[in-house]
């Protein structure tokens, strides 16, 4: 079986190794407007060395977003501020895509246009907690707002809001996107049996709580092609409670198929428990083979924390092909490096996870 340092070909972009930079929120983009900057740039750059990195989530319309500066991929001014990360990703020899985020109903009335409703598959409010900024600019944690269901009529937009995303991508001079239907969010909304009980063509019946992703993937590989499009879910457990239905089983089955036969880059499968248990109770293995063997591409795991030999004998017993690292990614900028030399890997500082500057954030040491 390959190890995490072998390369690893996604459709045609070969990557030097198997340890992928997963997606970080790390509410940095500056202010006024959402911005990445010379702060990412520098971000990224030093990281170049991942097999592949995977952007932070990055809103694809201000309806979109529900946490404070975090980036977006909307305006002419995001667009040159990720061009100047992509620019020295590249410059770095490194290979970067990046996730398209809407957050649907995880969200505040405060993050949206003209203060109105989030949107959804449903009018069903989520537990999550949301973070605003008051008018003094201090933080403050509110339960997310009563979104309202999103009209029939408004579904081809929401679709057409992930292409012109994709467009904007490619003109910021990323090497692909990956969509985001995981965790709870609008595309996961849709997903879910639990939630997602529409009477139209878009909820009800698996093949229709489907179609929001399968529609929003394709009006990306439109932009980037089939080959430059990874997609991430959430199979085995999301976070803000979308409880989980028999059917969903064959949801996520269906979308590895059809995913697979569409020729899509990579799939990314994130579990909330296997952060929290691994294989110890409610993880499901023979989905995630299931959905491996359906698929028939590269899929990427993802929630590992420190343990990379547990990464290792996933690839080793055939649910992985490659991994991504979050936390480790954080403290570690030269990861690969570091696992290659069998080099102490550093610890990360929990508190700056969310903070503004570069402290937590650029200046991690490489080994010495």
């Amino acid at each position: 079986m390959p190890s995490l340092l072998d390369p690893i070909d996604l459709r045609g972009l070969r990557c030097p190794n198997r340890v992928f930079m997963a997606p970080l929120t790390r509410q940095r983009a500056r202010q006024p407007g959402d911005l990445p900057g010379e702060l990412q740039a520098e971000h990224y750059a030093q990281r170049a060395s991942f097999g592949l990195l995977i952007s932070e989530a990055t809103w694809i319309t201000q309806e979109g977003k529900g946490y404070p500066c975090t980036p977006g991929i909307r305006t002419p001014e995001q667009v040159a501020g990720w061009r100047t990360v992509t620019d020295r990703v590249h410059a770095a020899g490194g290979r970067i895509f990046l996730q398209l985020w809407h957050v649907g109903r995880v969200s505040h009335s405060a993050w949206q246009p003209g203060g109105g409703a989030p949107v959804s598959s449903a009018a069903a409010a989520s537990k999550a907690q949301i973070t605003i900024i008051r008018e003094d600019g201090s933080r403050e944690r509110v339960p997310a707002s009563m979104p309202r269901a999103l009209r029939t009529d408004e579904m081809p937009r929401v679709v057409e809001d992930y292409a012109h995303a994709a467009r904007n991508a490619k003109a910021a001079g990323f090497d692909g996107v990956e969509v985001h239907a995981a965790n709870s969010y609008l595309i996961n909304q849709f997903l879910s049996g639990s939630l997602n009980t529409r009477t139209d063509a878009w909820g009800g019946s698996v093949e229709n709580r489907l179609r929001l992703l399968l529609e929003a993937t394709h009006a990306v590989a439109e932009v980037f092609g089939y080959a430059r499009v990874g997609v991430r879910l959430s199979p085995m457990g999301s976070v803000a409670d979308l409880p989980p239905v028999p059917d969903d089983r064959e949801v996520y089955v269906r979308a590895a198929r059809e995913l697979g036969r569409a020729g899509c880059a990579f799939l990314h499968l994130f579990n909330h428990h296997w952060m929290q248990q691994r294989w110890d109770g409610p993880f499901d293995l023979a989905l995630a083979e299931e959905m491996k063997r359906e698929f028939d591409g590269p899929v990427v795991m993802n929630g590992y924390g420190r343990d990379v030999a547990a990464a290792q004998v996933d690839m080793d017993r055939g649910i992985a092909d490659a991994i991504a690292f979050g936390k480790l990614a954080i403290s570690n900028p030269d990861l690969p490096e570091r696992i290659a030399a069998g080099a102490e890997l550093a610890a990360w500082d929990e508190s700056t996870f969310y903070a503004d500057g570069a402290k937590g954030y650029n200046d991690y040491p490489r080994m010495g």
